[in-house]
């Protein structure tokens, strides 16, 4: 056999390297980077539906705070780490479009309702969450006390000390409850609902717990922890009241993404309602038709009639209840 020249030996190395590359390809194809702020039951749920359908699909997720995982993906946008982006409320979806981080994508197949998408088409939005009032009734009939049906209800001196939020300083929920207030009866509203207060909380979900446990008799919060309550037979009503305060959470594809088609994959299933099916029971109301634990024929959702800078808000919030 004749020795190898120079030539052939650099032919072979070159071979060798493109099968190399292939093999990589072929390995990034199968995975996809999924940054989330979604809750960990629902986000497993989702992964299995997902994997369920696209077995060769190997996820890789990185679930943190809205802030953290936001912050995150804009820093990264020269060099995505990330393929989707989801679970984030519609505040961090807009911050993420205006800093390029995020390139259009309309999901194949997807009935959402148009009110629920970006108008550039930049994201989707997959659910809805309401703030309501988690209202025990068995507290309430011991006091001999109506159960509240409005805001306004709320500032009667009879629930003097009886409610519980969170504060918007340290809570996304505080921070939905109380921009809506202010957006739709401005500051003034509040000095009158603060006398009422009994507790400023740092969680989101902790006043319908305090409600349900009787801590409090009213807890302001968001829609799933009071279902949740209802669901252990605890003495507690849903309230909705108008207008309801809300977020809505959806996600996009991240601009630059290494594995475009895998990202793309997840964001049609999560649109379809085979996708809603998998995260219906953890949401209130899901965008796509038909699967919602929450009928809203009757419920005013509030649109912010003007932008929220939230930052000052919660200085502005800050230096008038935070002493409580």
């Amino acid at each position: 056999m004749k020795p190898m020249g120079a030539g052939f030996r650099a032919l072979l190395a070159s071979l060798v390297t493109l099968l190399s590359f292939a093999s990589a390809a072929a390995q990034s194809s199968s995975e996809l980077v999924v940054y989330t702020a979604a809750d960990d039951k629902l986000h497993a749920a989702i992964l299995a539906a997902f994997n369920k359908k696209y077995p060769a699909v190997a996820v890789k997720a990185v679930n943190t705070t809205t802030g953290a995982i936001t912050e995150k993906a804009i820093a990264e946008k020269a060099n995505p780490q990330a393929d989707v982006i989801y679970g984030v409320n519609t505040i961090a979806l807009d911050q993420l479009k205006a800093a390029g981080a995020l390139e259009p994508y309309a999901p194949k197949g997807s009935k959402i309702p148009a009110q629920f998408t970006d108008l550039d088409g930049f994201y989707v939005n997959h659910w809805l969450t309401l703030m309501v009032m988690a209202v025990n009734t068995k507290v309430l009939a011991e006091k001999k006390l109506p159960v509240p049906a409005s805001w306004e209800d709320l500032t009667k001196p009879q629930y003097k000390g009886m409610i519980s939020v969170a504060a918007p300083t340290k809570s996304g929920t505080g921070l939905t409850i109380f921009t809506t207030l202010v957006d739709a009866y401005g500051w003034e509203f509040l000095d009158r609902l603060h006398p009422n207060i009994f507790q400023y909380g740092s969680s989101g979900g902790a006043p319908g717990r305090q409600a349900g446990s009787g801590e409090v008799a009213i807890g302001l919060t968001f829609d799933t922890v009071v279902l949740d309550q209802i669901k252990t037979g605890l003495p507690v009503k849903l309230v909705f009241p108008s207008p309801t305060p809300n977020i809505m959470e959806g996600g996009g594809l991240i601009a630059g993404a290494r594995r475009p088609g895998n990202a793309k994959l997840f964001l049609d299933f999560m649109a379809s309602p085979e996708g809603a099916a998998a995260y219906q029971s953890f949401v209130g109301v899901a965008t796509t038709p038909g699967v919602s634990n929450i009928d809203l024929s009757n419920v005013k959702l509030w649109k912010m009639k003007k932008p929220v800078d939230a930052n000052q808000f919660k200085r502005d919030w800050a230096a008038k209840y935070e002493q409580k």
